[in-house]
């Protein structure tokens, strides 16, 4: 109990008055066995992400994070009919107008990770609960947890968007299956497939370019795991992926598949924060190799 409070005491401490460079290197040796973060000769894929927060700042990034204003730049990059419709977007919770509301809706913090309501029934949707839970966020900078520059200067608000889900086999609600393209220097190389998201079952599975599985172990999925069918708009995600992550030296693109067509989600720069096991070791070499800092070297 003693070392769970001084803990917490050394992070609030850690958290508000560390520089950025310390803070991560005594996070990166916390949570990754032990290991030492290099930041002049960064090599793993990790490492990289971690070294980009510090020198990589493009301040187009600060929009590009933000849930709200992304979907303006892509629809320039792609077009408007890939994005998830809105219904409103708030500075407070207490401006939403749920009456104007359809009966299904998903409500976002445009900020951070994890301020998220789904509402499948307004009927049954607890207000007080969601305000709770979406005013906890607005107060959130989501920079000081793992110092993703790109998230310090967001500013807070809430968007509703359209609820969308997929149906399995048996029609049931399987929840939507996030498609993730991490990509290279504008090369998507492998798609991260991630399903349970919001059921407590989690799961992860890594494929190529070309939907061959790989034999990367991430920290909810074993490789040996039965894995996923190929999505009906593959080719098309590679596609958008490639145009979407051009010009940066990596970043993570997200799409949902819905009913035959294709949404886009998110674009990630840090992926979990920089603090993500991909093993065996082989992967997070490689994906650091794939990771050309040279260009945005000072």
């Amino acid at each position: 109990m003693f070392n769970k409070l001084k803990w917490a005491i050394a992070k609030s401490f850690i958290g508000k008055y560390l520089n950025d460079k310390t803070f991560l290197q005594i996070k990166y040796r916390r949570l990754m066995e032990g290991k030492r973060l290099d930041f002049n000769n960064p090599k793993g894929f990790n490492e990289k992400l971690h070294w980009l927060k510090l020198y990589y700042r493009n301040p187009l990034l600060t929009k590009l994070v933000d849930k709200f204003e992304i979907k303006k730049y892509v629809t320039e990059k792609i077009g408007k009919e890939y994005i998830i419709p809105n219904y409103g977007v708030w500075d407070n919770f207490d401006d939403i107008d749920f009456q104007k509301l359809p009966n299904q809706f998903v409500l976002k913090t445009t900020h951070d990770c994890g301020g998220i309501v789904l509402c499948t029934s307004k009927e049954k949707l607890d207000i007080n609960k969601a305000k709770l839970k979406l005013e906890k966020h607005l107060k959130n900078n989501h920079y000081y947890k793992n110092r993703e520059w790109a998230y310090k200067d967001v500013k807070p608000k809430i968007i509703a968007e359209k609820y969308f889900t997929n149906k399995g086999d048996n029609n049931e609600n399987e929840g939507l299956i996030d498609y993730k393209f991490l990509c290279f220097g504008g090369e998507p190389k492998i798609m991260q497939v991630s399903t349970g998201r919001f059921n407590s079952s989690l799961k992860h599975y890594f494929y190529d370019e070309n939907f061959q599985r790989l034999d990367i172990d991430g920290q909810h999925t074993s490789s040996a795991e039965k894995g996923i069918k190929k999505p009906q708009n593959f080719g098309l995600m590679l596609s958008l992926a490639t145009k979407l992550s051009s010009n940066f030296p990596f970043v993570r693109v997200d799409f949902y598949e819905v009913e035959g067509k294709v949404f886009f989600g998110e674009l990630t720069f840090y992926p979990a924060g920089g603090f993500y096991f991909y093993k065996p070791e082989k992967w997070e070499k490689a994906m650091g190799d794939w990771i050309k800092l040279e260009t945005y070297e000072n």
